[in-house]
């Protein structure tokens, strides 16, 4: 589950309820859907509903149609308006419905004045016929689960557990080959046109970024102002994926320890070298016996992982909490790396989960996925994540493994993305990027010919709206008047 690509949105608590048809009944053709009416009603004061039809599977229209789920702000200064900005949060699995509602946040008031802020529900989230396979309790046991193989016992449970998992998803979700991001990429473009926008403006953060590069590959005529932050590399592969994160992790990891040894309050003690000793001490020891928590649930090495990696993800509200969880490991408690793990997992503390994203997240991920190492290349592969990530190597060494049990992934379609020309655009990436790690920002601002990659020093996940002027001066100025920097833009916080 490290391997997730969320963004740094704040976490919404308030579940929106449907706002989408259920059962609908598909169009007749592709244009009928690029012509469909959507029908706005105000919802949740500030906000509008609507629904989107589009059909299950491109290629054959007679299958269906799913209804994604929309919420739109619409712009404070209508007379000025310049059209919509469709906003993804990332994942795959996070709620636009989520994002679009924290809108007053996510842009600054310049932004709102002048454009609808959409948000919607990507085809297999939240309330876009959203896929399901665990139920919570499952869902519990799945993050406390053993988080990495240790020997051939180990290594075999995690096949047994990885063939139960999808075979629950295939029997609870019809159509789980269709949830694939090239097809919500085609469903953007329908978007786009039944909202009646000339161009797609899109801001796309994380796995939102590659959502939004697909479209552009796809519909290139038809990118406006896009704005993608804390890219993906659009051509890595799973292997070369995972290494990236590991190694984007165990940098912030690094980062935020030492920062932590400079204080007089850390409970971790030496140099960086030691500090990082003591991480994989305190790893090892969770393995055999679990912190204890005030709730009474353990806390397992694989909620210590989750916990950290969450943290990781923003400095200002992240770190605090880790050096608090170190300290209270030391006394054997494991409280504040369980309300870390569970504000990754969206869980709430009657124990269920705000959404289906992590379901939808694990779905989507091996549905984008090109191709599938064998079993043995995974195990070979062991050794050089262990080398080059020494934290969080061994337990990203196996991520994509459990793809390979994901019924009929072999169907899915896939494109190739090389150059992709559009209007000018603008990629964000931080240079101690967790998730995303900067270099895949680099990449990604090689494959657009007119792309402008905008540069910030600094920690976490993400560079618009986390506190730097240098950047967000730089995305309002695009938004707005379609200005970029001239070149490449160096920022720091």
């Amino acid at each position: 589950m490290i391997q997730k690509k969320i963004s740094a949105v704040i976490t919404l608590l308030l579940v929106l309820t449907s706002c989408a048809a259920t059962q609908p009944k598909p169009l007749a053709s592709l244009t009928q859907y690029q012509n469909q009416e959507l029908k706005w009603q105000d919802c949740y004061e500030n906000y509008q509903c609507s629904s989107l039809l589009v059909p299950i599977n491109y290629a054959d229209l007679s299958v269906g149609a799913f209804s994604l789920a929309l919420l739109r702000y619409q712009a404070l200064d209508q007379d000025r308006r310049i059209g919509s900005l469709v906003v993804n949060p990332g994942g795959p699995g996070a709620s636009g419905l989520d994002y679009a509602y924290n809108a007053e946040y996510i842009v600054s008031p310049r932004i709102l004045e002048r454009f609808d802020i959409v948000g919607f529900d990507p085809r297999g989230v939240g309330e876009s016929a959203a896929i399901k396979c665990l139920s919570d309790s499952e869902t519990d046991a799945s993050f406390a689960a053993d988080p990495k193989p240790d020997d051939e016992t180990e290594f075999a449970l995690y096949i047994s557990d990885a063939r139960d998992y999808y075979a629950k998803c295939a029997a609870n979700t019809k159509h789980l080959t269709d949830y694939s991001t090239l097809n919500s990429a085609r469903d953007l473009e329908i978007l786009r046109s039944a909202l009646g926008d000339r161009k797609l403006n899109f801001l796309g953060k994380s796995y939102g970024t590659y959502l939004g590069t697909l479209y552009a590959e796809i519909f290139p005529e038809n990118v406006g102002r896009f704005v993608l932050d804390g890219a993906v590399d659009p051509n890595s592969s799973n292997r070369e994926a995972m290494l990236g994160q590991a190694g984007g992790f165990d940098l912030a990891l690094d980062a935020f320890l030492a920062n932590c040894l400079k204080r007089s309050s850390c409970a971790l003690t030496g140099d960086l070298i030691n500090a990082r000793m003591q991480v994989n001490e305190l790893l090892a020891n969770t393995a055999i016996t679990p912190l204890e928590s005030k709730s009474g649930r353990e806390v397992t090495e694989g909620l210590v992982v989750v916990g950290i990696a969450s943290a990781l993800y923003d400095s200002e509200s992240g770190w605090p909490v880790l050096r608090d969880a170190f300290k209270e490991a030391t006394l054997g408690s494991g409280d504040s790396f369980l309300i870390l793990a569970d504000q990754y997992a969206g869980r709430q503390e009657n124990g269920t989960y705000i959404s289906n994203e992590n379901d939808a997240l694990q779905v989507i991920d091996c549905l984008d996925q090109k191709e599938i190492a064998t079993v043995s290349d995974f195990k070979k592969g062991l050794v050089e994540f262990s080398t080059r990530a020494p934290i969080f190597g061994p337990y990203l060494a196996y991520g994509g493994l459990a793809c390979r049990y994901l019924p009929n992934l072999g169907s899915v379609e896939h494109i190739e993305i090389k150059n992709i020309e559009t209007k000018p655009i603008l990629i964000i990436g931080t240079t101690r990027d967790p998730a995303t790690p900067y270099k895949w920002a680099q990449s990604l601002a090689k494959i657009f010919s007119s792309s402008i990659l905008i540069t910030l020093d600094g920690d976490g996940h993400t560079g618009h709206g986390r506190g730097s002027s240098c950047v967000d001066s730089a995305v309002d100025r695009y938004l707005l008047n379609g200005i970029t920097p001239k070149s490449g833009l160096f920022c720091a916080k």
